[in-house]
């Protein structure tokens, strides 16, 4: 187990729970980004694309049988795992996981990402932890930033964080001092709507924007637009005026509702209009914010 000092604490890393990297990203924080995601989410939403992202493998071995490549079996401890040589990525097992999950997520130790970065350092402008839901597995998040920090061919490289916001302040606490930015989601500002959409109330998410704004460390607000649900008008002007009484030139990135990815029971509901997101972008600089994006 490695060990960093951080903040007055000393910060135990061992591994972290990882789905995925992807080496080049345009769209998750500012210019090119190493982006690392992160398996388990703490909430269950509706609108999620990437359902199998939401909880850990239970190693059911319902995907051992169907796996067209025969590349899933069972190790030594009864856990799920994946032949990397003859794993396909055909998703299969994805597609039939009984719990929102997939065997090939991964225990990755902290060296061995930084490697992955430095590796292409020269080519980014930063890292970027997502999920799933980052905040979960914040000692390995702070581990990993305070190690790129620490090295001066990597101190460059900025850190963000691309989160729900629901974590506490003990949480962000842990990640200001080698955090650069925060891109938080906010699905709804009435709690009703919220737990609809999420099955979590909002409270910590609203108190996630207003604790990173006070730090200078929200770097954006995306205001996901489902249609029927939470782009009324009203209610978009309402939100806007709540995120504009906290800071006047935050960065506000509403995100079109896709069905893409969904699971099969919200297959059903209709994905955002790109007439209707450019009215309620109208609406939110309306309310006096001049950084408005569309995605």
């Amino acid at each position: 187990m490695e060990q960093n000092h951080q903040a007055g604490r000393t910060l135990k890393v061992a591994q972290g729970h990882i789905n995925d990297v992807t080496r080049f990203s345009s769209v998750d924080g500012p210019g090119n980004r190493f982006v690392v995601s992160l398996q388990g989410c703490n909430f269950n939403c509706i609108s999620c694309s990437q359902p199998y992202l939401i909880n850990e493998c239970s190693s059911c071995g319902q995907c051992v049988e169907p796996c067209p490549e025969t590349a899933l079996y069972f190790d030594g401890h009864h856990h799920v795992v994946a032949d990397e040589q003859e794993c396909t990525s055909c998703n299969m097992c994805i597609e039939v996981c009984p719990s929102d999950s997939t065997p090939l997520s991964e225990m990755l130790r902290l060296d061995s990402l930084t490697k992955r970065i430095a590796d292409v350092a020269h080519f980014i402008s930063g890292i970027t932890v997502s999920g799933g839901e980052p905040t979960l597995q914040s000692d390995f998040v702070a581990g990993l930033f305070c190690a790129l920090k620490c090295e001066e061919k990597l101190s460059g490289l900025t850190t963000f964080v691309d989160s729900n916001g629901h974590a506490t302040r003990q949480t962000w606490e842990r990640l200001l001092p080698v955090m650069d930015g925060a891109m938080i989601t906010l699905r709804a500002l009435d709690p009703e709507t919220h737990i609809a959409i999420t099955g979590e109330p909002n409270v910590r998410v609203l108190n996630s924007i207003r604790y990173l704004a006070e730090w200078d460390r929200l770097w954006e607000v995306r205001l996901l637009m489902i249609p029927g649900m939470n782009d009324d008008p009203a209610v978009v002007a309402r939100t806007a005026a709540w995120l504009h009484d906290i800071d006047p030139s935050m960065r506000i990135n509403l995100v079109g509702f896709r069905s893409a990815g969904v699971r099969s029971q919200y297959a059903s509901m209709r994905d955002a209009e790109p007439g209707r997101m450019a009215t309620l972008a109208d609406i939110v600089r309306g309310v006096g914010f001049d950084r408005v994006a569309i995605t």
